[in-house]
């Protein structure tokens, strides 16, 4: 195929053959072990993270120092309030974040960077972004996803000397995977890179490219077609922005994170080396996934940064103003409130910490951790944010300008809301991190007796799988039965002024009765089960609280070990395990008490048009326009608005 080919229209790509595609991709094999996998099978390993693992001395001394120059940096040179009016970090804020080595914080120091790992990456995100929310995503987006951390993983020798000194000190990078037509279904992506020689001839558009306006350097995922020579399919390279026929075309607006150098980006006949290619033909996906496994605890971190502020300022709020004669905190309406958003950021700030310790260490599997810590974190921060706003009251849905224009504090609780909202949908929504933990928590079964509902296999594929079945569930059902959580004495160690053990007892009784549940949906409902979305929703979620449980309760004995906050910890764990068994016990009725089926009808009816008449009495705002922009390979027609930051 000559370099100049391009693709006259999207890859045409069928459900099976989009699932087949994401299949692939995964990593296929557990080679170490996992607590959250294991609590999805009903097996509570406490020992995998009790007694809770720590960053080594030297790892500890080199974040605690950088921690402190980060934080003079912020107090003293970052001006939130001015990023969110004028939409845009200072070039000189960006240029200081990089003299203090902030964008090779996770970079190894023989390439220049500071050599940081997970737990106190983590730190720095939850202080920079406590700052502006903006300076968070660019830092993230250029480590957590950006060209060091896939080059770190898969690139070559040569990759690393070559780009790896530049992402410490100099260059921004980004992340391009999704098109105007492509989101979290890769199977359909257009973008292509035709071989040609030593090189390949990239054509396509990119879209949502965080940090893509300011960036030096892309990593960018391509379709390679098959031919002699090339095993083809997705493929990543690093790119480098000025290169000839790169475009950023639109930079783009958001109801939050105005910050943000957001953009499209369009390649039209860019060549690039062969030797820009990471990995081989056809591992993009894989690469793409993997980078997010410990590229998503960015995420929490941020999120954990919210909880902390939230319950700043519910705290000093709430005791300045009064009402009917006594503060509005000791009203329980409002109370309740505090006390959620208390213990939900003391159990954010416990899951963050053990997956970005456990991921240091790599001793352990996180891919299902990983992706627990963000779906929890994004969703819980949300709400934490909404009931800050809700406690403010009329000053929470007003800007913090307003208010300072008017005499009082500028307190951005509106803008949080805006800024956190986007979490849910960053790298992989709520919705789509449901359906990748759920594949991955019912491995185990799909790997014993997968073929059994596959109405492709034969029936000599289905008798073995039967017979593999057989002798699985045989040794796995009766331990599902009974365990130590059904032991008064059980976790006594967690018993001090206040007791924690029965929380954990009932962390292991609970993960019995998930796994259960489970298998009882898998053997109702078999190859439809993938279709059961709300019910693997629910299942993801009941995981999601159990783990955050035993984080919570993990992080709360190490603190009273240390002599620090020991019992306030206890005591903020406890509080939190008890509104999580509440959420426990609603998500468990809604397995089987729910509206899936009736939802399934009246979505029908109103893609349909059974319903049209309701839409009547209103006008749309909306303006004119196709739904997907056109995205057809080409020259540019726009102005490039690319931007380096020098």
């Amino acid at each position: 195929m000559s370099a100049s080919t391009t693709p006259s229209s999207r890859p045409a790509v069928t459900e099976r053959e989009a699932r087949e595609v994401a299949e692939a991709a995964r990593e296929q094999h557990w080679r170490k072990p996992s607590f959250a996998k294991e609590l999805f099978l009903g097996r509570f390993r406490l020992d995998l993270i009790h007694p809770h693992p720590l960053p080594d001395d030297e790892a500890a001394q080199r974040g605690e120092e950088f921690l402190a120059k980060l934080r003079d940096f912020v107090e003293t040179k970052v001006d939130g309030a001015l990023i969110e009016r004028e939409a845009r970090i200072p070039d000189e804020v960006i240029d200081g974040l990089k003299e203090l080595g902030a964008f090779g914080m996770k970079i190894d120091t023989k390439y220049g960077g500071l050599g940081l790992g997970q737990v106190y990456y983590n730190k720095a995100l939850t202080l920079a972004g406590s700052a502006s929310p903006a300076i968070g995503v660019l830092l993230s987006a250029h480590q957590s996803i950006g060209v060091p951390q896939p080059l770190k993983l898969f690139g070559t020798q040569e990759q690393r000397e070559r780009f790896l000194p530049r992402c410490a000190r100099t260059d921004i990078s980004a992340f391009l995977l999704t098109e105007p037509d492509v989101g979290s279904d890769p199977a359909r992506l257009a973008t292509t890179a035709i071989p040609d020689g030593d090189e390949y001839v990239l054509d396509g558009v990119k879209l949502w490219t965080t940090n893509g306006v300011v960036a030096d350097l892309l990593v960018v995922m391509a379709r390679v077609p098959k031919s002699e020579g090339h095993r083809g399919g997705i493929t990543a390279f690093v790119v480098e922005t000025n290169a000839p026929g790169v475009t950023v075309e639109n930079r783009n607006a958001f109801m939050g994170l105005r910050g943000i150098e957001n953009g499209v980006t369009r390649f039209y006949q860019v060549r690039v080396p062969a030797a820009n290619r990471v990995g081989e033909e056809g591992q993009g996906l894989k690469i793409a996934l993997t980078t997010l496994n410990t590229g998503r605890l960015s995420l929490p971190a941020s999120c954990v940064a919210a909880g902390k502020w939230c319950l700043k300022i519910a705290r000093e709020w709430s005791a300045a103003r009064e009402q009917w004669g006594k503060p509005v905190a000791h009203h329980e309406a409002v109370g309740s409130k505090i006390s959620f958003i208390a213990a939900t950021t003391f159990a954010l700030e416990a899951v963050t910490d053990l997956a970005s310790q456990m991921a240091d260490e790599d001793r352990n599997d996180i891919r299902i951790e990983g992706a627990l810590a963000k779906l929890y974190a994004s969703e819980m921060a949300w709400t934490m944010a909404d009931e800050l706003v809700q406690i403010r009251g009329g000053r929470g849905f007003e800007t913090a300008e307003s208010l300072r224009a008017r005499g009082e504090r500028a307190v951005p609780a509106e803008q949080l809301l805006r800024d956190l909202r986007i979490n849910r949908i960053f790298e992989g929504s709520t919705e789509i991190m449901h359906l990748l933990i759920a594949r991955e928590a019912v491995d185990a079964h799909l790997s014993v007796a997968g073929d059994l509902i596959d109405p492709e296999k034969s029936l000599g594929d289905k008798a073995r799988a039967g017979a593999n079945a057989g002798v699985f569930y045989a040794k796995w059902l009766p331990k599902l039965v009974a365990g130590p959580g059904q032991l008064p004495a059980s976790y006594g160690e967690f018993k001090h002024e206040v007791d924690l053990s029965g929380h954990l007892r009932y962390v292991e009784r609970t993960a019995r009765k998930l796994a259960r549940s489970t298998f009882y949906a898998m053997s109702r409902w078999q190859g439809r089960m993938e279709s059961k979305q709300g019910f693997l929703g629910r299942i993801v979620d009941i995981g999601a609280e159990l783990f955050a449980m035993s984080a919570s309760c993990v992080r709360a004995e190490l603190l009273r070990s240390q002599g620090d906050h020991g019992r306030e910890a206890y005591q903020l764990a406890d509080v939190f395990c008890r509104q999580a068994r509440i959420r426990v016990e609603e998500l468990f009725t809604r397995l089987w008490t729910n509206t899936d089926d009736l939802d399934r009808k009246v979505v029908k009816g109103v893609l349909s048009g059974t319903y049209e008449w309701l839409e009547q009495g209103i006008v749309d705002p909306s303006g004119d326009g196709p739904w997907i922009a056109d995205a057809t390979p080409g020259p540019s027609q726009r102005e490039n608005v690319h931007r380096p930051i020098r």
